[in-house]
């Protein structure tokens, strides 16, 4: 599988969970704090949903739907390529990776079947089953709830209420990323 294999070159992170577990809400709070030391951290939003990204009267929209196969909208303060797939399949999660400039970290929402480092979002109150009992690649959990006395080895359990905890521990994962990386290059 090289896309996987390719995939864990780069630091990437899944950030998995059911919708409306906070997944987004601590993704705010931990890019926040990460660009604020500098780090540079790119995101991948994975949805099963279309996606109206501008209003269809714009110029932008119009030359879309008229046929154009990628539309790039720059300006002074951002760039966005809109790529219509016309039902070519979705690109894959490395041609998703290639597309972006290279970054400190990527995080990753909605990959959740994809075998990468995982950080699982779980909220007791969702009133559905975790993901981690059944997927190895989750590294750490971040919950509502205590520590459960089944929990894998190895696997690190924390607090969601103290998401300066979640940060530390995503800080020191990124950092032992990177020295294994050096040590292998």
């Amino acid at each position: 599988m090289q896309q996987e294999s390719s995939a864990q070159m780069r630091n990437v992170l899944g950030v998995i969970g059911t919708s409306g577990s906070g997944k987004t809400t601590l993704l705010e709070f931990l890019i926040a704090r990460l660009a604020a030391r500098g780090l540079k951290v790119n995101v991948i939003k994975h949805s099963h949903h279309d996606l109206e990204l501008e209003p269809p009267q714009k110029d932008s929209a119009r030359l879309r739907v008229a046929g154009a196969a990628e539309v790039m909208v720059a300006s002074p303060f951002r760039v966005a390529i809109i790529r219509e797939l016309r039902g070519a399949p979705e690109p894959s999660l490395q041609e998703q990776l290639d597309r972006l400039s290279p970054a400190d970290l990527t995080l990753l929402e909605g990959f959740k079947t994809y075998p990468i480092d995982k950080l699982e979002v779980y909220r007791a109150g969702q009133g559905r089953a975790p993901l981690y009992p059944l997927d190895p690649h989750v590294l750490a959990v971040a919950s509502d709830l205590p520590r459960p006395a089944d929990l894998l080895p190895g696997t690190v359990w924390l607090d969601l209420n103290a998401p300066a905890e979640v940060l530390a521990w995503l800080l020191d994962h990124v950092e032992k990323k990177r020295l294994n990386k050096s040590s292998q290059g």
